[in-house]
């Protein structure tokens, strides 16, 4: 995002007496090959009785000359610009082929025009031996440059001298202290003993204070500034003049605004001219303020704005505690590191080191804050068809009451360092923890390896197995890796114990067996996971005891203090001999690996229980002086106890933080969970190579519920629910603003619309019931709408609204009184994260005191036509804002200019005649294509080869004037603003090897023109670049949002229209979409 800044510069020299004055030259007008936008510029001087030309010199400066007729005791030159401060990447050029490597040659057409600024002075005594040090090897011209430049900028230290004229490079050298223009003048003159023409560039620095400060070297300036700078411009032929800054070690970008660009510094500078002899006092003034700042990611609100929706979100919440709602906001943030943007891990990937390693340092960090007293667990995480070995989960754990679960930090392992714990100490922990269970030592059993299956497994190994593993696919590779590993920890030896365990709630007493098996010992089933998920349990007999689940929804009494879980006897009850046939089937087990003895704990069911067995554990380490690492399941779910875990996603880290009950907890909870991934070099943004800025991909899903089933707003009020269905469907901005860009039918937050033809005749019938029952229970609620709330496939939980965790009858995890809002991307700044949640704070609590009775309306193909375009996209968005406005909730419509900025980016804009057009990107639902067989199996790739951009127009008089793309006509539609239309372009930015229409070439070029009908030909235009126009073809991602904008900002071009008189732009028809032209359609007439 561009930022608009004034800059003012006043020079005042005040003499004792009237003063003749020569001729004076001014050299403070922004350069012709000025990179910036100078939006308005003005020049006065002091004395007015002058008179002023403007003129340019041999090098294209523009100079400004004064003759003053009349004495004066004043002079003073003030100037005063307004410029567009829009990103620049100084690399961003061309090079030619023979000068793409140092040293080159000029050809002599060239060399002969560049003579002055290759006019090379004989080194003196301290220049001559610095050149031989420095590196001429061989390179690519721009590396050299670098090397170069940064070598100016650690050899010679920064210094304000305020005498006039410039230090020669022996001085400089001498002193090894220079100010800017000093070693400006030294780099032109290294560069032409080079061999390189260099000139001399006078000019205004710029310096704005950082939204965000940098983690990894100074952030820059500590408040925004400007001064008069100086630096130096090499010729690369190809690239053409670029800026060298030795002062700072970099090369120049927009803050960089030259004045004069000079062979030499004589005629560069900035006034130069002669007064009669008389005392001066002598005073200067500069300044920079902004002027115009659209909001940004970096710095979504200024700090009036912030404040207001403190002040607001407060609010919102002493609303839903009158009206005593008891609503809990939860949330699923995502993450992607910065340090390693092309690794798999951060793109498509759900596992990998970097990954895992960052999410433990982030637990661990947001422990401290968070769950004081609590526990660290390394659990199992979600198992989805296709991968070999389920997904780790790191959770933490906290009691709401604030009793602590574990005393003893320094008894968890660090389970990034290998420790040194035997199996020895492994047999010893689990002898003592059974003891304190009341549990027999012969129910503790020792696991082994199953000898005969690797035996077999080894015979068919081939003779150099590990040279052949690369070569493998990744099951095969896994198999033989496990193989061989297991087998270099020897066959025989025992590699962990087990304790039969479970937990009944009637009895409250610990249920333990004496396991069986045919071979006479506990062979473990082959594979290299933790020893808990390899239980052989299908070689025991009998059948299982299953103990009965506890009831989510059910009341909780208060639990026992810290201190009481161990004062109480541990009972056991061995149900091998109580109830013959019955046997217990899961287990508690105790092994080591990577040097640490983990503990992997079985599906304990109730809560009490599951504190008292990890009172147990804690007691047992502390007994043993042996620390641990917790694995295994996770502890039962209970309103009485917090808890959020990190788990990988495809490309992300997924947090599943806990709910916040009011908005303080919301504040702050967001803002400390953005600062500490910061710190761990994670962030909330993800660039795509063309520079379009987006989310992390993984999304930012809010839940919404209660801090028990019993007290979710839903359950309570089912006409909530109806409300928000409803409202979400009538308002399809609601569904496109804050989702990402994968969006449609197989996106991971469809529509209802967007599913089945049917499904809003469905809702409708299912809205009938929900409005009919004076009292619906809640398993009708969730018999009403699950199947309703789908996508294509059936699947409940990828759908824009879920309620899978609502209160399905089925299933205890799935009576939790929770509905999910999936249609949110990961915001990339925490206040945007913040006034999402109070939004939805807000729309609960405008439902709860007047429930919304809305039908559903049938959209057609309007959602993948008008409501792709940002214009209407936000339209619809302010109607919602007017909506809470009328129920007395202060937001503003601009308290959502940052997502509208985020979301549809500005490509550009170009003036023409009156006209203002205005280009964005827009949205493009991505087709899934056939399913398509691989050697690892069926996929179903998706079509991202489609694109859309929005196109604005004002001051258009559509009788006169056309508006044309590639030669078709534009079908602008009105909007509520006299002579401004809106339309989208849709066409297709690349050719991947999947796609829908693989005959259809992609566009290189949208070139929009606005024909005049009354003179037949284009007016003027601009044009849009596919990818970059100059041909660079970028490799890597963008390393940041600076990099990224830059790269949007150069496929824009203010002009490039058809040339001459010609035939009106072509018109078509397309009924089905008519707010946009499908230049798809057009490829083969």
């Amino acid at each position: 995002m561009s930022i608009r800044v004034a800059l003012s510069h006043i020079t005042t020299y005040q003499y004792d007496k009237s003063i003749k004055l020569s001729p004076h030259v001014i050299r403070l007008r922004p350069a012709p090959h000025t990179k910036n936008h100078i939006v308005s510029y003005s020049l006065n001087i002091l004395p007015e009785q002058k008179f002023l030309n403007w003129q340019q010199d041999p090098f294209g400066n523009y100079l400004a000359r004064l003759v003053f007729p009349e004495k004066t005791n004043i002079l003073q030159v003030a100037v005063d610009l307004v410029t567009d401060l829009k990103v620049i990447n100084p690399f961003d050029f061309f090079v030619e082929e023979y000068a793409e490597n140092f040293p080159f040659t000029y050809d002599k057409v060239l060399k002969k025009e560049l003579a002055p600024y290759l006019k090379v002075k004989k080194p003196g005594k301290l220049l001559a031996p610095y050149l031989k040090t420095i590196d001429k090897t061989p390179r690519r011209t721009v590396e050299f440059l670098v090397a170069l430049n940064a070598k100016i900028y650690s050899d010679v230290g920064y210094v304000i001298r305020m005498e006039p004229g410039i230090q020669t490079p022996e001085l400089t050298l001498s002193s090894r202290m220079g100010s800017c223009r000093d070693s400006a003048y030294l780099l032109v003159q290294i560069l032409r003993n080079m061999g390189l023409a260099a000139r001399f560039v006078s000019g205004y620095l710029i310096q704005l204070k950082a939204d965000v400060k940098s983690l990894d070297g100074p952030s820059g300036a500590e408040s925004d500034f400007t001064d008069l700078h100086a630096w130096a411009e090499v010729y690369v032929p190809g690239a053409g003049w670029v800026g060298l800054d030795p002062t700072s070690g970099l090369f120049t970008g927009e803050g960089h605004i030259p004045l004069a660009a000079t062979p030499e510094p004589e005629s560069a500078g900035p006034i130069y001219g002669f007064a009669e002899k008389a005392k001066a006092e002598f005073s200067f003034h500069m300044g920079v303020e902004r002027v115009l700042e659209t909001p940004r990611v970096t710095l979504p609100y200024q700090g009036e704005d912030w404040d207001r929706i403190i002040r607001l979100g407060d609010s919102i919440d002493k609303r839903i505690r009158k009206n005593d709602i008891r609503l809990t906001i939860g949330g699923e943030p995502t993450f992607v590191s910065t340090e390693n943007r092309e690794a798999p891990e951060w793109n498509f990937d759900a596992l990998g080191f970097e990954k895992y390693s960052k999410s433990e340092q982030l637990i661990k960090r947001l422990g401290k804050h968070f769950a004081p007293g609590g526990l660290l667990q390394y659990g199992q995480g979600k198992w989805y068809p296709g991968e070999p070995l389920p997904r780790w989960a790191m959770i933490s754990y906290w009691r709401k009451d604030g009793e602590p679960i574990w005393n003893h930090p320094y008894l968890l392992a660090d389970d990034r360092y290998t420790g040194s714990a035997t199996t020895e100490d492994a047999r010893r922990f689990i002898s003592v923890l059974g003891s304190r269970l009341n549990i027999p030592s012969k129910s503790i059993h020792t696991a082994y390896e199953d000898n005969l299956y690797y035996l077999w497994q080894e015979a068919n190994l081939p003779t150099e197995t590990e040279l052949m593993l690369d070569g493998l696919n990744t099951y095969d590779k896994m198999e033989r890796e496990r193989i061989l590993k297991v087998i270099d920890s020897g066959l025989h030896r025992e590699v962990g114990y087990t304790i039969p365990l479970d937990y009944d709630v009637s009895l409250s007493a610990w249920i333990s067996d004496e396991w069986s098996f045919r071979r006479g010992k506990l062979f473990l089933i082959p594979g290299d996971s933790p020893i808990g998920l390899r239980l052989p349990l299908h070689s025991l007999g009998g059948k299982q005891y299953y103990p009965y689940p506890e009831d989510p929804a059910a009341p909780k009494p208060s639990l026992p203090k810290a201190k009481e879980l161990g004062q109480s006897p541990f009972l056991a009850t061995n149900y091998s001999y109580s109830i013959g046939e019955l046997h217990t089937r899961t287990a508690l087990c105790v092994e080591p690996r990577n040097g640490n003895i983990r503990v992997f704990l079985p599906p304990i069911k109730s809560l009490e229980g599951w504190l008292r067995l990890i009172y147990a554990i804690e007691q047992t380490a502390l007994e043993t002086d042996i620390p641990i690492v917790l694995e295994g399941y996770e502890a039962p779910h209970d309103p009485r106890l917090n808890r959020f875990k990190i788990t990988p996603d495809p490309g992300v880290i997924e947090v599943n933080f806990h709910p916040s009950s009011s908005f303080g907890e919301i504040v702050e909870k967001t803002q400390i969970l953005y600062e500490e991934a910061t710190q761990l070099r994670l962030t909330a943004e993800k660039f795509l190579i063309d520079g379009r800025h987006s989310g992390t991909g993984g999304g930012n899903h809010i839940t919404l519920g209660g801090a028990s089933v019993g007290d979710s707003p839903f359950l309570r009020k089912p006409s909530l629910l109806r409300s928000l269905v409803a409202y979400w469907q009538n308002h399809p901005g609601l569904s496109y603003l804050f989702s990402g860009m994968f969006i449609g039918p197989t996106s991971q937050s469809p529509r209802i619309d967007e599913a089945r033809n049917d499904s809003l005749h469905e809702l409708k019938i299912a809205f009938q019931q929900i409005d009919s029952s004076r009292h619906t229970p809640p398993w009708m609620l969730d018999r009403v709408l699950r199947n309703i709330l789908i996508d294509i496939t059936g699947n409940t939980h990828r759908t824009e609204i879920s309620i899978d965790k609502l209160f399905d009858p089925g299933s205890p995890t799935g009576r939790l009184g929770l509905i999910e809002m999936r249609a949110f991307e990961m915001p990339p700044h925490y206040q945007m994260s913040v006034i999402q949640q109070a939004f939805m704070m807000a729309i609960i609590c405008k439902f709860w005191e007047d429930p919304y009775y809305g039908n559903p309306i049938n959209w057609n193909t309007e959602l993948h036509d008008r409501f792709m375009l940002p214009y209407f996209v936000y339209r619809d968005f302010k109607e919602v804002i007017q909506d809470l406005q009328n129920s007395g909730f202060g937001f503003l419509s601009k308290d959502f200019d940052p997502f509208f900025e985020f979301r549809f980016p500005q490509y550009g804009i170009c003036y023409l005649d009156g006209m203002e057009i205005e280009l964005r990107m827009a949205l493009e639902p991505w087709n899934v294509l056939g399913e398509e067989n691989t050697a690892q199996g069926t996929s179903r790739g998706v079509d991202s080869a489609t694109e859309r951009v929005q196109v604005k127009v004002k001051g258009f008089h559509p009788e006169r004037y056309r508006l044309s793309c590639n030669g078709y006509e534009v079908p602008l539609q009105p909007t509520s603003v006299q002579n401004e239309f809106v339309a989208g372009v849709r066409f297709k930015a690349w050719s991947p090897v999947f796609t829908l229409h693989p005959q259809i070439p992609a566009q290189q070029s949208l070139v929009f023109d606005v024909y005049d009908s009354w003179n037949h030909r284009a007016l003027g235009g601009c044009t849009y670049h596919v990818s970059h126009p100059g041909g660079l073809s970028y490799q890597t991602i963008p390393i940041n949002g600076y990099e990224a904008e830059s790269r949007r900002i150069s496929r824009f071009w203010t002009h490039g229209h058809k040339i001459g008189k010609s035939l009106p732009p072509i018109r078509l028809e397309n009924k089905a979409f008519p707010s946009t032209l499908d230049l798809r359609m057009v490829t083969f007439k």
